[in-house]
């Protein structure tokens, strides 16, 4: 049993927290001596959501800030740094903001949020209002950033103002932090007032970082690299820094060393290799990286249960929604080119991460740059200066694509042709297994199909189970249940008509196109797990049972009819 076991820090952003409170903290403090080694005036770094930006920016806040408490670096990489410890930690004044939460319907709302959070730092530095060193206009000036609502000026030049009534106090230039920078913008696409928050957002910037003759440095960041004519125009000592690039590639996620130390940690060393199928395979500049956020609630929930399945944690903190719109806006050569990353392979594609929110679903090229950018894929090897090897990172991300090419699919069935799906539910309940075969066929031809080489045979078929539960679920009015416990076993698919007729049916995956085989197993195992018994005992006295078979985008359909004098022969489709 280990001596002391630290808490995990799941939802946790507070450096002091973490370090104060024995939560696990993997050391980024790294990024501190490279960020001075190689300072600029500006900084932006763009990252995936759930990837430490906001623990980052925190860390920073505390190492720089005056009246910091050292002790929360003692025993950290940066403290081994003594001579730029002493010269820099605790030694400037520091603003924060942090725009993720940043929400509106309307700009007029939008504007109301930023201008409370500007509002919120003017109050933590209430002191100033008392300081000797400056003026009665000084502090009137200042007044006005904490009435009961900030007007368009005080938002625009707030950051400015307080930065300089710092240094007026300090006798030193003030560093600013700007978390998540872009969630604004986005928030303004979705509702219909992105211009104006554009300009809001160039002049905020524009004051606080361009025109600041009381700036020491800035860092900003965000999940993606906004065009700089956008809202960065006229920041000259400006770099941006992101997940293609080398500098700063291993402070943003954590490494495989890093993995591997706290899961030896927790006695959770023998996860390693579920750990790295499911949440490894990012690749930044020339790093692999995992996604934190997965890590920490993989190891929290492991804790508890050990026989856990890992989850889509990351997946599960979004809607995901750039997949789906992905998916229907891709023409077929997208669409093969999808079945491709689910297969495991890669494809070469030019990237743009300098795009406005105006031009993110303009074309599907642009969503393979925003689909790349946010994490969805990363790259196996940079091709030249625009041109990349995308693949899917991980097993996690695949999940998520399976899962809304279903939903596309879902969605496509329900906007085709009503007779084509009304005759593949007759002819279900009819027994027809030729017609149910030429039908589902049609259907697999075009959908994106799933031939995902390093899947679980049983995963696969998952996928031709989400199908077909896709198609049942035209009928209102039968009672489809999936994975039902029948008999001995769980069935696939239980179904049971409008006109008291029921379907049992079990699918297979044909590996190397070995339908005929796969089918016979189909029905064998509904045979010998008794699975008829289930719809038998509510009354049905007409039963079929369908084995299914299918391998990429082809299916093989046998049916037998269980009737009140019991299973009939079966028959096979030649």
């Amino acid at each position: 049993m280990m001596a002391e076991q630290k808490k995990l820090p799941v939802g946790i952003d507070s450096f002091e927290k973490i370090r104060t409170e024995g939560f696990y903290y993997v050391d980024k403090t790294g990024l501190i001596k490279e960020l001075l080694d190689n300072w600029t005036e500006v900084s932006l770094f763009t990252r995936p959501r759930r990837f430490g930006k906001t623990l980052n920016m925190q860390m920073l806040r505390k190492f720089f800030e005056v009246g910091t408490d050292r002790h929360l670096f003692d025993g950290l990489k940066i403290s081994e740094e003594k001579a730029l410890c002493e010269r820099y930690m605790g030694q400037f004044p520091v603003l924060m903001l942090s725009l993720k939460g940043t929400e509106g319907r309307s700009f007029a709302e939008a504007s109301e949020s930023l201008g409370r959070l500007i509002q919120a730092e003017a109050r933590r530095l209430q002191f100033l209002t008392e300081s000797t060193r400056l003026t009665k206009i000084d502090k009137e000036a200042l007044r006005g950033l904490y009435g009961a609502g900030l007007d368009a000026e005080g938002k625009r030049s707030g950051l400015k103002l307080l930065s300089e009534m710092l240094y007026k106090h300090y006798g030193k230039k003030t560093i600013i932090l700007i978390d998540e920078y872009d969630v604004p913008l986005d928030k303004a696409y979705e509702n219909g007032y992105y211009e104006e928050m554009t300009v809001f957002l160039r002049s905020l910037l524009g004051e606080a970082l361009k025109s600041n003759d009381y700036l020491q440095f800035a860092v900003l960041t965000g999940c993606l690299r906004i065009s700089k004519e956008s809202i960065f125009s006229g920041l000259n000592h400006f770099s941006v820094h992101t997940i293609t690039d080398a500098s700063y590639d291993e402070y943003f996620g954590f490494t495989d060393g890093e993995v591997r130390a706290l899961l030896e940690s927790y006695g959770m060393s023998g996860k390693y290799e579920e750990v790295r199928e499911w949440y490894d395979g990012y690749r930044f500049g020339r790093e692999n990286v995992y996604c934190p956020w997965d890590v920490i609630c993989y190891v929290k929930e492991h804790l508890s249960d050990p026989d856990a399945f890992p989850q889509m944690y990351w997946a599960n903190t979004s809607g995901n929604a750039i997949i789906r719109r992905f998916i229907g806006q891709a023409a077929r050569s997208t669409r093969e080119e999808i079945e491709r990353l689910l297969a495991g392979e890669s494809v070469e594609k030019p990237v743009r991460q300098e795009l406005t929110y105006k031009e993110l679903y303009d074309s599907v090229d642009n969503l393979w740059s925003i689909l790349f950018t946010t994490g969805y894929l990363t790259t196996k090897r940079k091709i030249d200066a625009r041109l990349f090897e995308l693949t899917i990172p991980n097993r996690e991300v695949h999940e998520i694509f399976v899962a809304q090419v279903q939903e596309w699919f879902e969605e496509s069935v329900a906007r085709g042709k009503p007779g084509r799906l009304k005759e593949f539910t007759k002819a279900l309940k009819r027994g027809e297994a030729r017609t149910v075969q030429e039908l589902f066929n049609t259907y697999l031809k075009e959908t994106i199909s799933i031939r995902d080489s390093f899947s679980r045979k049983e995963k696969k078929e998952n996928f031709y189970h989400g199908i077909l539960l896709g198609l049942l679920g035209s009928e209102e009015e039968w009672l489809v249940r999936s994975n039902a416990e029948a008999g001995e076993g769980f069935c696939d698919i239980l179904v049971e008509t409008d006109d008291a007729i029921g379907c049992i049916i079990e699918v297979k995956y044909a590996g190397e196109r070995d339908f005929d085989s796969a089918c016979r197993k189909a029905l064998e195992q509904i045979e010998e797990k008794r699975y008829a018994e289930e719809l038998a005992g509510n009354g049905l006295t007409t039963i079929y049972l369908y084995g299914i078979a299918c391998y990429k985008k082809a299916c093989r359909v046998v049916c037998t009819r269980m009737s009140a004098q019991g299973l009939d022969k079966p028959f096979e489709i030649q």
